[in-house]
């Protein structure tokens, strides 16, 4: 079954290392409800921006590659039959309720989890 690649955009993560649990509930009863259904084959929060590393030819900096508005605040994987199967799946996720949030599908071209077998 095709696959996509959900990317969540927002102000910023609410999966900082001392989040409550009372802050992160939507977005897990989400997840839940997409690993229930049997269509989310992983998934991934990432914490606040403030912990990226970003590194350029011209060396390593602290802080996200790119300075927006939003960014992309965690990313997870779709099984859908089509991109329209898909979309409607990805329209649930709470950050397109808010006003600054929102999601981007992309198919997935290729690729994996790939594990060290040694």
């Amino acid at each position: 079954m095709p696959q996509f690649a959900i990317l969540i955009y927002a102000d910023e993560s609410l999966h900082a290392l001392d989040a409550a649990e009372a802050e992160l509930e939507e977005n897990d009863q989400h997840a839940r409800d997409l690993q229930a259904s049997g269509s989310m084959s992983l998934a991934y929060a990432l914490t606040p921006r403030s912990a990226a590393v970003s590194i350029r030819q011209s060396g390593t900096t602290s802080g996200p590659f790119v300075q927006a508005d939003q960014f992309v605040a965690g990313f997870y994987v779709l099984e859908a039959p089509d991109l329209d199967a898909a979309t409607t799946l990805a329209r649930l996720n709470p950050a397109v309720r808010t006003s600054t949030g929102g999601v981007e599908i992309r198919p997935v071209h290729s690729g994996g989890i790939i594990t060290n077998t040694m």
